[in-house]
C-alpha cells in the first residue's frame, strides 16, 4: 500500500480539539498540494528544528500552494506545549502516543539493541546514545557539527534584533553574531538554537515525553498533489536527518 493510501485511512487524535480524526481531512483551502510530515518524538531535535523552519518559510509555503499535515509521537498534552513552544497550528497536529502509524509506513525505528533486564524505556535511552554517537544514525555527528562550525550554504537563522535565551547561557543578543559575518548560518548559532530546544524539552520532559519507548523511532516527509499522487519522499535515516538538504531543509517545495 502507497503512503498516501495509508495517510488516507488514517486516523488519529487531533490537538487543537482532542478529537480522533482523519489526518488527511477537513478543508483544504485552496491549496494544490498537501505536506505530510510524520514526525519522531514531539520532544526530539527533528521535530522541534522541523516546525521552527516550517515558521521560517511561512512565506515559500504560502507561494508553493503548500498545506501542512503533522504527525507526532506523544499525547495531546505533548502536542499543546510542542505548538505553544514553537507556534505550529494546533488544528495541523495530530498525535499517535504508540508510533503505530510509523510503523505502518516502514519508517526507520533506529537502533534497536535489546539490553537483557531493561524495560522498553531503559532499552530506547541506551540506544539513543549511541544514535547520538553516531551508531546506527548516520550523519548525525556531521551534522552536530555543523551546528558549531557554520554553513556558508544555510541562511542566517537569528536576527540582530532577536534575543535568544537558552538554558544556562546568559541571554544572547542576535548581533553577537555578527563578528562572523551576516546573511549565513554562522559558527555557533545553530548550536544554540538547538540548546534552548534541549533546555525547553528538559525542563517538561514528562509532558513531551509520555513514553520513552519509542525515543529512537525516526520519521519521514511526504509531498502530494491534489489528487494523492506522490511528490516528493524523505525517510529519516538517523538523529538530525530529517532533511535530505540540511542546510535548507524546504528547498525541495520548489523543485517539485
Amino acid at each position: 500500500m502507497n503512503p498516501y493510501d495509508i495517510l488516507q485511512r488514517t486516523e488519529r487524535q487531533h490537538v487543537s480539539d482532542g478529537a480522533i480524526a482523519p489526518i488527511l481531512g477537513g478543508n483544504l483551502g485552496s491549496a494544490t498540494r498537501i505536506l505530510v510530515l510524520v514526525w519522531s518524538q514531539l520532544g526530539d531535535f527533528d521535530s522541534l528544528e522541523y516546525a521552527w523552519w516550517l515558521k521560517k518559510e511561512q512565506a515559500l509555503l504560502q507561494r508553493s500552494g503548500v498545506r501542512v499535515r503533522a504527525i507526532g509521537i506523544g499525547n495531546r498534552a505533548s502536542g499543546q506545549k510542542f505548538c505553544q513552544y514553537t507556534g505550529f497550528p494546533e488544528q495541523d497536529l495530530f498525535v499517535d502516543p504508540t508510533a503505530e502509524l510509523h510503523g505502518q509506513l516502514n519508517l526507520y525505528a533506529g537502533s534497536t539493541y535489546k539490553w537483557p533486564g531493561l524495560t522498553p524505556g531503559q532499552r530506547a535511552w541506551l540506544n539513543l546514545m549511541l544514535m547520538c554517537a553516531g551508531i546506527g544514525s548516520p550523519g548525525t555527528l556531521a551534522e552536530v557539527l555543523r551546528g558549531y562550525l557554520g554553513d556558508r550554504r544555510a541562511p542566517q537563522l537569528i536576527a540582530d534584533e532577536e534575543i535568544v535565551k537558552a538554558g544556562p547561557l546568559p541571554p544572547l543578543k542576535g548581533k553577537s553574531f555578527a563578528l562572523f559575518g551576516q546573511g549565513f548560518q554562522r559558527p555557533i548559532e545553530l548550536a544554540t538554537l538547538r540548546l534552548r530546544n534541549m533546555t525547553e524539552v528538559l525542563s517538561n520532559w514528562q509532558t513531551y515525553v509520555p513514553n520513552a519507548a519509542y525515543l529512537t523511532q525516526r520519521g519521514a516527509t511526504y509531498l502530494f498533489d491534489h489528487q494523492g499522487a506522490l511528490l516528493y519522499t524523505h525517510i529519516d535515516p538517523g538523529i538530525l536527518g530529517f532533511a535530505a538538504n540540511r542546510s535548507r531543509p524546504l528547498d525541495f517545495l520548489a523543485a517539485n
